[in-house]
């Protein structure tokens, strides 16, 4: 709203067209606005959910209400999952205050938890991980902060590679003038990977040629 005439470069906006409410999308805003994505396919996702746990029959998607990246995610991965024959709920919580409660109602619902790149839920993670494990309940997780945090695998992408895009990005309109209202959203290549604590602790099978991830503990 502050300006429609400098070049505006956003770094791990999920979505552009939900944030920028464009129906017509085809890749480019068309306004003085581009960046990179942090957004992972859903059909890679859910097939990856698929893959790890295929004798799973209740999903729950954990994620904030507030949050209008994670509804969106939520959003696209569901009809996907319930094509494969999967029974999909929602588990929502509006701040850190219910995180408790609502994974814990999931965890007692559902034989895996997926959570889409939610802020809320990294920064609650510990907690969302200590109930997870003392339910026995995995969770798939939309990026490998959330992973490393509470999830057992993950499809994820570097935050560097989208950050270093980005760069590439801004030196393209400043020393070639390069039109931002053409330039595309760009998106990183993601890799397979897994937390191997949470993974041993819950005997999840690990899909071959995933990256362990650093853990603390």
């Amino acid at each position: 709203s502050a300006t429609n005439q400098i070049p505006i470069l956003g770094t791990s906006v999920t979505d552009y067209a939900s944030a920028l409410d464009i129906d017509d999308w085809n890749g480019a805003t068309g306004t003085n606005i581009s960046g990179t994505s942090d957004g992972v396919p859903a059909q890679a996702q859910a097939e990856l959910l698929q893959e790890v746990f295929a004798d799973a029959k209740n999903v729950g998607l954990l994620y904030c209400s507030g949050e209008p990246n994670s509804k969106f995610q939520a959003d696209e991965i569901r009809p996907i999952l319930e094509e494969m024959g999967y029974k999909v709920k929602d588990y929502t919580f509006a701040d850190s205050n219910d995180v408790a409660q609502v994974t814990a109602n999931a965890c007692d619902d559902c034989d895996v938890l997926y959570i889409p790149t939610d802020n809320t839920a990294a920064s609650n993670a510990e907690l969302i991980n200590n109930v997870c494990l003392e339910k026995k309940v995995p969770v798939v997780a939309g990026e490998e902060g959330l992973c490393s945090g509470c999830g057992c695998v993950t499809l994820s992408i570097s935050y560097y590679d989208l950050g270093f895009v980005t760069g590439e990005m801004a030196a393209e309109i400043l020393a070639n003038g390069a039109d931002v209202s053409t330039m595309e959203i760009q998106y990183a290549p993601f890799t397979g990977e897994y937390n191997a604590v949470n993974c041993e602790l819950l005997g999840v099978t690990v899909p071959e040629g995933f990256e362990a991830i650093e853990t603390e503990a």
